[in-house]
């Protein structure tokens, strides 16, 4: 089944922001850049970045933006998985 949603263009900018932060974490720039990718609405999460996602969600030691970058990228994700 095709999943149709984008980021938004909130979350992008944010994303943006963290892919040029020197001191933005190795996985919320990954979770950035997959949000980036998905702001078309034509991309979709593989299922590596879908388990990653489902992890930092789970975490207490990622930030607040790093979880929405998280869920933004688990809510794109292919509904078949």
């Amino acid at each position: 089944m095709s999943n149709n949603k984008k980021s938004s263009a909130d979350l992008a900018r944010q994303a943006a922001q963290t892919l040029r932060d020197d001191s933005a974490s190795k996985m919320a720039k990954r979770l950035a850049g997959s949000v980036l990718a998905q702001r078309d609405g034509t991309k979709r999460t593989g299922a590596d970045l879908e388990d990653d996602a489902s992890m930092v969600m789970r975490s207490k030691k990622f930030s607040p933006e790093t979880k929405a970058f998280a869920a933004s990228v688990v809510s794109q994700s292919e509904k078949s998985r």
